[in-house]
C-alpha cells in the first residue's frame, strides 16, 4: 500500500501541471491496484475537499462526485471509508464542510454522544450540538 498526499490525488484530479500530472497518473493508474492500493487518509480527504472548492472554484456537487469516486475506487482505499461514506452523505444535504461532517461522524464512531461546536453550520449536522 502507498500512501497519497493531498498534491498527489489533486495533480491527478485536475491535471493542471503537466509533469506532476503526468507522475501523478502513471502512480495512480499503473502502480495502483486493488492488490496494492492507494491510502487516502481522513484528514488527506478533508484537505482534497478544500483545494478543490477554494483553489479550483469546484462547486460543492462536484466535489461530491469526485469524493464519490475516490471512496468507490478499487484501486484506492480511504481510511476508515464507511465513516466516509456517512460523512459525505451528511455534508452534501447541509451547509457545512465537509471537514465538520468528519469530525462528527468520527466522533459518533468513536463513541461521543456528541461534539460540542460554536459553528451554526456545524451544529446542524447529526453529532454535534451548538455551545451557548
Amino acid at each position: 500500500m502507498i500512501g497519497l498526499d493531498t498534491n498527489v490525488v489533486v495533480r491527478y484530479i485536475v491535471q493542471d501541471d503537466e509533469k506532476q500530472a503526468a507522475a501523478a497518473t502513471r502512480l495512480i493508474e499503473k502502480t495502483l491496484s486493488p492488490e496494492n492500493p492507494g491510502f487516502i487518509c481522513l484528514v488527506t480527504l478533508a484537505e482534497i475537499v478544500w483545494v478543490l472548492e477554494e483553489c479550483y472554484q469546484a462547486d460543492r456537487a462536484k466535489v461530491a462526485a469526485v469524493v464519490e469516486g475516490l471512496l468507490s475506487s478499487r484501486q484506492l482505499l480511504v481510511e476508515q471509508a464507511e465513516i466516509a461514506w456517512r460523512a459525505v452523505r451528511a455534508w452534501t444535504g447541509s451547509q457545512a464542510d465537509l471537514s465538520d461532517a468528519l469530525i462528527a461522524q468520527v466522533g459518533l464512531a468513536a463513541g461521543c454522544t456528541k461534539v460540542a461546536t460554536f459553528d451554526r453550520g456545524a451544529a446542524a449536522l447529526e453529532g454535534f450540538e451548538l455551545l451557548r
